[in-house]
């Protein structure tokens, strides 16, 4: 026991001992701290902050801790001197920035340039840092297209320390992109280089267009754009010298000069496979090569050959494998000979992959652009696949994926770094067409809706002879899978006075899936669902059904009418044809179909060179009421054959015929410009010439044509303003009505003009000048039309004018009307030469 306390007081007193020592040595060296360094004029900074400064200077020279003090933008002034063996050290203090506050700014948001400057609400003010952020607004400006903005930054002194910073903005009119000059290039002429880039030179356009301001990275993409194309045709040596953007104060504007290195152009040599792999045959995967000896070298399609190699083997069990293409040029002969090395590669797998940026685009929506995930085997083709489909998306403004090493040798981190972009837009459309009159739509869409990438849009339209609202919903990955599915929803009304005496409304839906097979080839399957209601207009204006309906006072006979005779009567005052009144009512369509669909064009909105073609088959007959089959085809091919001279060769077709019974009124073909120009809609194929020699138009059961167009860009005029000139020629021809019963022979009452067949309809009337019989014409002949147009792809919208000239038509047979006695030409094709189609966003 007295061990034990004779221990602790032991403890105890060399505890004090200790703690005594280290408090005098403590005091000690404060004491000696206070004498070595001295700090006067100090407010807000704390001393020890300042002393640190100078106990951190090795050689304790005083210039270079006056340089650190001041380097820290805490003090406006600072002197360091000696005495005898202390530092004195004098600062004198900025002020406290209160506040940041811009003046004169409208055309740039004060949250926008709040985050450009450098000084912030209670930091440390400072002119150096003023004058800074003056030269950071004025590129903010610049690169805003308003280069000549004048900025200058003051100090408003408050009190206790305190100042606001004010930056005064005199804003200019926009300065854009003065002048895009290429040097290198005798290939292509700089106008055609300058046609592919997104960024545009000033012109009187400018006041509607944003592509002429300076965007550094959009400058950086059209230069990726402009090497993309010289590697796609042919010049694999193509690299950009240099490219340098001034701001030029004379022009008042900005001036890129690119130097390019063209090379020469070569074509693809010998092309193999060199298979490294067990059970590979080279043989086996030469089919997915997309190049071969003779074309011109096109970069675009050795990428194609290494995804289908790539894919190929991954299928088959190879996941490191790598495929890279070996070129082996002949400069003589300016040959490239491609080899496609199919290798194992390194082992590496995908650790993470990170998506970054997106602020509204789920993280799914972009995964689900990359053939691989977290765990699977890295391969470079899959990601650059992946780059080039985010890009196309349309909801980035910019993609950009890189790797960086993961926590093993054998583990990559994968990083997508994107920045959204508005995607949903409102649109008011008005224009006026010569099938439709004037028209006018209201449009909603979203082409990332909720950030999910489903495409939705809803539109209403208004016309002079047209009505309707229409909704659709997209989704482009049905079940995770690559499966575009969606529905339509719509309903539109026509007024077809001009063509056949009657209204109608088709209102439905339709459900799609779209398969992808390849890039270029894809299947949609489909079911549509719709009725057709078809109604006569019977009224003090349109009397086209008084001969079944008389009306008092209008309908010649009736007690208050005029009176009636084989000249002037209810037929002969405007009647709908008794196939019209046949197909009167509310039809049930029940329908489903397939498309196949095949797209290598170069560009979907403005193509050069390419294939597009779609066959149709589709049978209705799944219910309802329409009994028939139709299939339908159409394709275009581009080519580009002198410098921005673009010609176009389409070919069309289609038949449709009952699978039961007759085949009804509405659902034949009813065809005219859109087959062959410079006739009207509904200009071309059978009519019933019965009481009106020029309407009611029957349609047809059969058409085919094709057209040749050469487009053309107008010279001396900015391609910005969209306008580009085309001649065209056009053959067609529509025929083979099929309604109605042949039963009857021609010259029976009420009788047909020569040229025309007798059809009876199950239809009866009540007036003595109108029978079931339709006297048909319906003339297998080729027509054909020349003409120019104007496309105007303008920043406001598509518009076309086409002028055409008739050279070949059905010109309608010369008789008397054995009914009527009236003596005419009777049938023939309508025409119309001018057509204006198209419409503008205001």
């Amino acid at each position: 026991m007295t061990s034990t306390l004779q221990s602790r007081s032991l403890r105890m007193r060399l505890s004090r001992s200790v703690g005594l020592s280290a408090f005098m040595l403590a005091v000690s060296g404060g004491v000696v701290f206070a004498q070595a360094v001295i700090v006067q004029g100090n407010r807000r900074v704390d001393a020890e902050t300042i002393r640190s400064y100078v106990t951190g200077q090795g050689s304790g020279n005083p210039a270079e801790i006056r340089q650190s003090l001041l380097a820290t933008g805490l003090f406006s002034n600072v002197q360091v001197s000696r005495r005898g063996s202390q530092t004195v050290v004098s600062v004198q203090e900025n002020d406290t920035i209160n506040r940041v506050a811009f003046e004169g700014n409208r055309r740039l948001k004060s949250d926008v340039l709040l985050g450009q400057v450098q000084s912030k609400a209670r930091g440390p003010m400072s002119q150096a840092l003023i004058d800074a952020d003056v030269e950071r607004l004025k590129e903010v400006y610049r690169r805003s297209g308003y280069g000549s903005a004048t900025i200058s930054g003051r100090i408003q002194s408050l009190p206790n320390g305190r100042s606001d910073v004010v930056f005064t903005i005199v804003e200019s009119g926009k300065t854009g992109i003065k002048a895009i000059n290429f040097t290198g290039n005798g290939v292509y002429s700089s106008s055609r280089l300058r046609n592919l880039m997104s960024s545009t030179e000033s012109n009187f356009l400018s006041f509607i267009k944003t592509s002429d301001v300076y965007d550094p990275d959009r400058v950086a993409a059209d230069l990726e754009l402009i090497r993309r194309y010289y590697l796609k045709n042919g010049y694999a040596d193509f690299r950009i010298v240099a490219s340098d953007a001034r701001f030029d104060d004379a022009q008042g504007g900005w001036v890129i000069d690119i130097a390019v290195d063209e090379g020469p152009q070569y074509r693809v040599g010998n092309v193999s496979v060199d298979s490294r792999l067990r059970d590979i045959d080279p043989a086996a995967l030469e089919r997915l090569v997309n190049t071969s000896a003779g074309d011109t070298y096109n970069a675009e399609a050795v990428e194609k050959s290494l995804v289908n190699l790539t894919t190929e083997v991954s299928r088959r069990g190879y996941a490191f494998a790598q495929v890279r293409p070996r070129g082996e040029r002949d400069a003589a002969g300016q040959l490239i000979g491609i080899t496609y090395v199919v290798d194992e590669g390194p082992r590496v797998y995908v650790e993470r992959i990170n998506v970054r940026g997106n602020t509204r685009t789920r993280d799914f929506v972009v995964r689900r652009e990359l053939d691989l995930g977290e765990g699977d085997a890295y391969n470079k083709v899959f990601v650059d696949r992946a780059e080039r489909r985010l890009n196309n998306l349309g909801f980035f403004n910019k993609v950009r994926i890189t790797n960086e090493p993961g926590s093993a040798p054998d583990r990559v981190v994968v990083n997508i770094d994107v920045e959204d972009k508005a995607t949903g837009s409102f649109s008011i459309a008005g224009g006026y067409s010569t099938s439709d009159g004037m028209i006018g739509e209201v449009s909603l869409s979203e082409s990332n809706f909720l950030g999910r990438g489903q495409f939705v849009r809803i539109a209403g339209t208004l016309g002079q002879r047209t009505q309707g609202v229409d909704f659709s919903f997209t989704e482009p990955y049905f079940l995770g899978r690559r499966i575009a599915a969606g529905f339509d929803l719509f309903s539109k009304f026509n007024d077809n006075y001009n063509i056949g005496r009657f209204e109608s409304r088709v209102t439905g839906g339709q459900v799609r899936f779209s398969f992808p097979i390849t890039e270029e080839f894809s299947i949609t399957p489909r079911y549509s669902i719709y009725t057709t209601e078809i109604k006569i207009p019977n009224n003090f204006s349109r009397p086209y059904n008084d001969c079944s309906f008389p009306i008092d006072g209008v309908t010649p006979g009736t007690p208050n009418g005029p009176s009636a005779d084989n000249i002037y009567n209810c037929l002969t005052n405007g009647e709908a044809s008794i196939a019209v009144k046949e197909a009167a009512g509310s039809t049930l369509t029940s329908l489903v179909g397939l498309n196949f669909n095949y797209n290598s064009l170069d560009n979907y909105q403005s193509p050069r060179n390419g294939f597009t073609a779609e066959l149709k088959p589709e049978f209705a007959g799944v219910g309802g009421d329409s009994k028939f089959l139709r299939v339908s085809a159409d394709a275009r091919y581009y080519r580009e054959f002198l410098e921005d001279f673009v010609g176009i060769a389409r070919v069309q077709g289609g038949h449709v015929q009952a699978t039961s019974g007759d085949l009804r009124m509405i659902d034949h073909y009813f065809l005219g410009p859109t087959l062959v120009r410079g006739f009207a809609p509904s200009g071309i194929g059978a009519r019933d010439v019965l009481n009106d020699p020029t309407a009611n138009a029957l349609g047809g059961t059969t058409y085919f044509g094709g057209s040749l167009e050469v487009q053309f860009p107008i010279f001396g005029l900015p391609r910005d303003l969209g306008l580009k000139g085309a001649v065209f020629a056009d053959a067609g021809t529509l025929f083979s009505y099929d309604g109605g019963s042949k039963s009857i022979t021609n010259g029976s009452f009420p009788g047909c003009p020569s040229g025309s067949e007798a059809r009876q309809f199950n239809v009866t009337t009540s007036s003595q000048y109108q029978t079931n019989v339709a006297c048909v014409r319906d003339k297998n002949v080729i027509r054909s039309s020349v003409g120019v147009s104007l496309l105007w792809q303008s920043p406001l919208g598509p518009i076309r004018f086409d002028y055409a000239y008739a050279l070949s038509k059905d010109e309608g047979q010369f008789g008397t009307n054995p009914a009527t006695g009236i003596t005419g030409k009777y049938g023939g094709d309508r025409l119309q030469a001018f057509r204006f189609s198209g419409g503008a966003r205001f």
